[in-house]
Parts: C-alpha cells; sequence; structure tokens
C-alpha cells in the first residue's frame, strides 16, 4: 500500500484509565497528545472504564470505542475467584487479555472497513512474554514499549508463594510456544522496549525490528515545578512523600522503619502516602507499632494535580520497591525538582544516577532498612546537595523524558513502520 500522508492511528488498550496509573495511564497519554498534534487516532478500551475516560478525555469520546465483557469473561472471573493469588493473576488475568483480543480483532476489522485505520499500536500489556492476537489485519502493527522480565531480590523469595516459584520458570519457559502459536508479536511490524531486561525477556529472538524506547515519560504540563524549587532550608528536616498502590511489593514497611530509624537519629523525618491498596490496614498498624502516628499522613487515591501539589511542597520521594518494573514516580518527582530515594532494582535504577538522588540496592534484606535511613539522614542533613540533586533531575527529564520528545519518536516509528509496510 502507499504510506499514507496523514495516517490513520488505533491504539489498541482495553485497560486504558487515568485513575489506576502504572501502564494503564500510558495509552492514554498516547491517545491524547496525538489528538491535540492533530494526527486521526482512535482508542479501543474496555467498557468498565468508560466514566473514566468520558471524564479524563471529554473532548475526544468520538473517538474512544469500548469492548464489553462476555459471558466468557465473567465465566473466568468466576473461576479465578476460586484460586490462590499467585495462579489467578498471571492466569486468569492472561486468559481475560486473549478473550478481550478476540472481541477487539472483531472492532478493529469494522473500523478498517470503515477506513479509520491504517496503523494499529497496542501499548499494553507491557509483558514481553504476553501473547499478541493483533495481527493479520492487513496494516501494521507496534507492540511496546513492554517492559519487565524482572525477579526479586536474593533475600526476598517469599514475596512468591511455592506454587509461583515453581509456575513463573515454567511460565517463561512456555511462553516461546504459546507465542509461536499466537504469532503476533512474531510478525509485529516493530517490537519496542524499554530496556535490555525486557528485551532478553521476549519470547523470541529472531525479530528483526526491535527498538528501544522508554517506557514512561512526563506530562510538563502538570508535573512542572516554578523555576525556584521549593525545599526545606533547616538541616536535620527532611519531608518525604510515597506515591504509588499500596501492595507488598513496595515494600512500603521497609520505608516506614526507615523513617523510624531517620527519627531515632534526631532527625525531623515525616512522610506522606498518596495511593492506597490492600497493604494500608497493616501498614497503619505498623505505624502505631513504631509510635510514627503524628509524622505519617495517608491521603488515599489523589488525582495526578493533586498529587503534584502535595510532592512540589515535599523535599524528595521515598521508593524503595522490590519489583519496579517502571517507576513513572521517580520521573514526576525528578520533573518537580525533587530528589528521590530509590531502591537500586528495576526501573528506577534505569531512571536515576547520583547527579538527582539516592539508589539504595534492598540486597542485603536484614540491613535495607538501616541503609534507607542513612540515605534519608544524609539528604536531610544536607539542603544544599538536595537542592543541586532536585536541579540536576530537572534538567534530565525535560532533555530524556518529556512526554512531548517520546510523542516525537512514537511518530518517528509509525512513519518508518508505514514506509517499510509499502
Amino acid at each position: 500500500m502507499n504510506t499514507p500522508a496523514h495516517p490513520k492511528v488505533l491504539i489498541v488498550a482495553p485497560n486504558a484509565s487515568s485513575r489506576m496509573g502504572g501502564e494503564a495511564f500510558l495509552p492514554l497519554k498516547y491517545f491524547q497528545i496525538l489528538k491535540q498534534r492533530g494526527v486521526t487516532v482512535s482508542l479501543i478500551a474496555h467498557a468498565r472504564n468508560r466514566a473514566d475516560l468520558d471524564e479524563a478525555l471529554s473532548a475526544y469520546t468520538d473517538d474512544i470505542h469500548y469492548v464489553e465483557d462476555s459471558v466468557y469473561h465473567r465465566w473466568i472471573w468466576k473461576i479465578g475467584k476460586l484460586l490462590p493469588d499467585a495462579i489467578r493473576i498471571p492466569l486468569i488475568g492472561n486468559l481475560v487479555n486473549q478473550i478481550s483480543e478476540v472481541y477487539q480483532k472483531r472492532l478493529i476489522r469494522q473500523l478498517k472497513a470503515e477506513g479509520k485505520v491504517d496503523l494499529i499500536h497496542q501499548p499494553i500489556p507491557v509483558s514481553p512474554r504476553a501473547p499478541s492476537r493483533i495481527y493479520g489485519l492487513g496494516v501494521p502493527v507496534v507492540i511496546g514499549p513492554m517492559n519487565g522480565n524482572m525477579d526479586y531480590p536474593e533475600g526476598y523469595e517469599e514475596y512468591e508463594n511455592r506454587i509461583a516459584r515453581t509456575l513463573i520458570p515454567l511460565g517463561r519457559m512456555m511462553a516461546r510456544l504459546v507465542n509461536v502459536m499466537i504469532p503476533g508479536k512474531r510478525r509485529a511490524d516493530a517490537l519496542l522496549v524499554a530496556n535490555d531486561r525486557t528485551r532478553d525477556g521476549l519470547p523470541l529472538s529472531d525479530h528483526s525490528k526491535v527498538i528501544t524506547l522508554v517506557e514512561n515519560g512526563v506530562d510538563l504540563g502538570i508535573w512542572q515545578s516554578p523555576d525556584e524549587i521549593s525545599q526545606s532550608q533547616e538541616p536535620g528536616v527532611l519531608r518525604l512523600v510515597f506515591m504509588g498502590r499500596l501492595v507488598d511489593w513496595k515494600a512500603l514497611d521497609v520505608s516506614l522503619k526507615a523513617v523510624r530509624l531517620a527519627r531515632d537519629k534526631g532527625l525531623d523525618v515525616s512522610l506522606e502516602i498518596l495511593g492506597d491498596g490492600p497493604e494500608r490496614p497493616g501498614m497503619e498498624r505498623l505505624i502505631g507499632e513504631l509510635d510514627l502516628g503524628p509524622h505519617i499522613t495517608f491521603h488515599g487515591f489523589l488525582k495526578q494535580e493533586e498529587c503534584a501539589q502535595i510532592l512540589a511542597k515535599a523535599d524528595a520521594l521515598l521508593l524503595n520497591s522490590l519489583r519496579e518494573c517502571g517507576g513513572a514516580v521517580v520521573l514526576e518527582a525528578m520533573s518537580l525538582g525533587k530528589p528521590v530515594i530509590a531502591s537500586d532494582w528495576g526501573g528506577p535504577a534505569d531512571y536515576l544516577d547520583p547527579s538527582c538522588g539516592i539508589l539504595v540496592h534492598p540486597a542485603p534484606r536484614h540491613s535495607f532498612a538501616d541503609r534507607l535511613a542513612q540515605a534519608i539522614s544524609d539528604l536531610a542533613n544536607d539542603p544544599q546537595a538536595r537542592y543541586g540533586m532536585g536541579k540536576a533531575g530537572k534538567h534530565k527529564i525535560k532533555r530524556e523524558f518529556d512526554w512531548e520528545k517520546k510523542v516525537d519518536r512514537i511518530l518517528e516509528i509509525y512513519r518508518d513502520v508505514l514506509a517499510a509496510h509499502d
């Protein structure tokens, strides 16, 4: 086919959402920014997110198409409730995604027949091993950026129970076979990966078009601080923020213990928690046990704009996750001129360097909280270093992680793929 002068792009992302964060937020940003640039772009999402997307993308609702739950979705979910989390989350999630893609393909064919699709972009699921049924549609397909292929650090094995530790390696071995049977990734015109770790996790080694593209970006319209960065100037004072879901692998319990250790050194350290999740009751009990009540604030889930306002008044972000493939909150904090204390493991280690933050390796486990407390103490006692890190982080974001620059790159990839597909 001839390369269209103004190609029509279809983003296929059933979990697209403005509220869930993480990978769910990425397709929304692609769609939104491409729309703002005048690109003809449509979005396929799941009907469960209709109210959210109608609010977040109110100017573009005519170009959002929804896949409804089927009887098959409902039966799979019912079966999943009977299974332990270690099996339910990967198995049921993948099965539901496969069923959804059958219905997505029907909708794609309809939109293509109406002349609304020249190229398909499938940004989620971000797992490099998840198979894709989005192929054989007569138009080029771009998949990614994918991110994953992570394990827990040494010493944290019990975060995956015995069933999970058995099934995950087996699942990774089976992924190659599944991706032969469901060859969407093999047939894709381009596979986008966030890093070498993810590239190594692809269930195929001979694809001709694998491109490295960072998964996350920063919307500088939201996460933009004034030229003068707000920081405490008094030595010994540090206002920390955590942003994210309260799940066990975020290791918020270790964060709280580190705050307690830093306060025991005579430092005035506080922590504001932006997010919610199943670990909150346990964290509230731990706060009581550690006698941290007056120094910890829970805000629950907030809109991005509200998170940005709170973080802008803080001194640093704390994110010592144990399995953070991406870590967009690290970039958002850097954009606001805040230094970051994070785990030297996974996504944060891809973003941070000593000029803009402190990376603390989770291993050995027995001293993780102590080493985090030392990083907290170092920042608390040196306001000038905090300011310098914040300033360096802002420059790095503008140079490497601006969403607008990311969309510039994705448009280049679209054009190259369309030209090669002729």
